[in-house]
Order: C-alpha cells, then sequence, then structure tokens
C-alpha cells in the first residue's frame, strides 16, 4: 500500500475561517450522532448501487477517500476490489463500526479515520479519487466553502470526485437538502469540471425504490494544488 507520508501535502495557505469551521463541525458532529442513536435512514446494509457501478466500471481508481463514510459499506465495496480505500467520517462510533467490518471481512485495504470534512488538509495526503455518498447534500451554505477547498487540497490534479446527493425531483418533504443540477454546476466552476451529471438513485431506510438523486462525475482540473 502507499505510504501516506509519501502522499503529504502541506495545508493551504488561505482557507476560510477555521475558528468558524470548527464550530459549524462541533454542530455537525452533535447532529450525526444523534441521528447514529436512532439508526440513520442512510445507513443500509450494502454500499450505494450508483457506487458500486462506479467502482465496477473503473471510475474509481488509485487511492480512495470515502468522505462522511458513515459505517462504511461504500469504502468496503471499494476495498474489496482491491482498491487502498480510507473512510472519514466525524462520528466515532461510525467509524468504529467501520473498522468492525473492516476486520470482519478481512479487508485491510480499508482504512477509516475519524476527522472533520471541513478540514480535509488536516488528513495530510493526497487522493486520486474522492467518493461521497450523501454528505455534500447535507452541507449547510456556510459550510460547503470549507469542504470546497479542502477538497481541492486532498485531491490530486486531474483526479475525481463523485458525488452522490438527493436531487430536487425527489418529491417526499423529509430528509436532506436537495441539490438541483444548476447549484451543483456552480459551486463546482474552475478549477473543477464537471464530466457527468445524471439521474440515479439513493438507497434510504425510508424510500421504496431509493429516492431520487444524482450522481457527478467531477474533476479538478490539471493547473490546480501544490
Amino acid at each position: 500500500m502507499t505510504d501516506p507520508k509519501l502522499r503529504h501535502r502541506q495545508p493551504p495557505s488561505a482557507v476560510p475561517d477555521r475558528g468558524a469551521a470548527s464550530a459549524l463541525a462541533e454542530d455537525a458532529r452533535l447532529r450525526f450522532e444523534a441521528l447514529y442513536e436512532r439508526q440513520a435512514s442512510w445507513d443500509v446494509d450494502g454500499p450505494q448501487p450508483a457506487i458500486v457501478g462506479l467502482v465496477d466500471s473503473g471510475q474509481v481508481r488509485g487511492v480512495v477517500l470515502d468522505v462522511g463514510c458513515g459505517t462504511g459499506e461504500n469504502a468496503l465495496y471499494a476495498a474489496s476490489k482491491g482498491l487502498e480505500t480510507w473512510g472519514l467520517d466525524i462520528v466515532g462510533g461510525a467509524i468504529m463500526t467501520a473498522r468492525a467490518k473492516a476486520r470482519a471481512r478481512g479487508l485491510p485495504a480499508a482504512r477509516f479515520l475519524v476527522g472533520d470534512a471541513l478540514a480535509l488538509a488536516e488528513i495530510g495526503m493526497v487522493f486520486d479519487t474522492v467518493i461521497d455518498s450523501g454528505l455534500f447534500h447535507a452541507l449547510s451554505d456556510p459550510e460547503r466553502p470549507y469542504f470546497v477547498v479542502g477538497l481541492a487540497e486532498v485531491l490530486r490534479p486531474g483526479g475525481r470526485y463523485h458525488l452522490l446527493g438527493f436531487s430536487e425531483h425527489e418529491p417526499r418533504d423529509t430528509g436532506p437538502r436537495r441539490l438541483t443540477r444548476e447549484e451543483i454546476r456552480a459551486t463546482f466552476e474552475r478549477p473543477w469540471n464537471v464530466i457527468s451529471l445524471e439521474e440515479t438513485r439513493f438507497l434510504t431506510r425510508l424510500h421504496q425504490g431509493g429516492a431520487r438523486a444524482w450522481i457527478a462525475t467531477i474533476e479538478l482540473g490539471e493547473g490546480s494544488g501544490c
């Protein structure tokens, strides 16, 4: 496996205010811990089919970060296909569950970290692919800039970010914030390039057949980064 120390990238010189980001992260940790205690609706027994499709078609490659990994099913699937995969989540209990699953399934290529998705540069690693199953659509407007800045720090230039989130076409009034095609494109402008943006389904414990969602593949421009 790649030595994380050899992939270290220095933190960015100019990022949004870290004090404000820490307060947002603490609020998120408490909120999501409470949801996991009640059995989170997105914590289904297996990987998301949209992520499986990306892995099986070779679109998830190199060293992989599953950001907001929860109890790890998507990361574990990628690792089962031979990919060195790291999962990151702010909820310690979810990470403990993910680590237990990795041990039970004999998947040493899957490693899991407790960490803040609003401070990704603190991981000290660079990845070839980042997968996001249900994180971005849960972020508030104040949180999104921290995430996007950090994402650019941990994704190598030319690397790809795969975003799976509820779309505005999902009619149920429960669940996370909906994403529109337009706001995805507006958020990921240069140096980002939206390679594809397609309709799909997001499996939950509440939506029979899955909620209507977007799956986007977004590439970081070659001229970005350190």
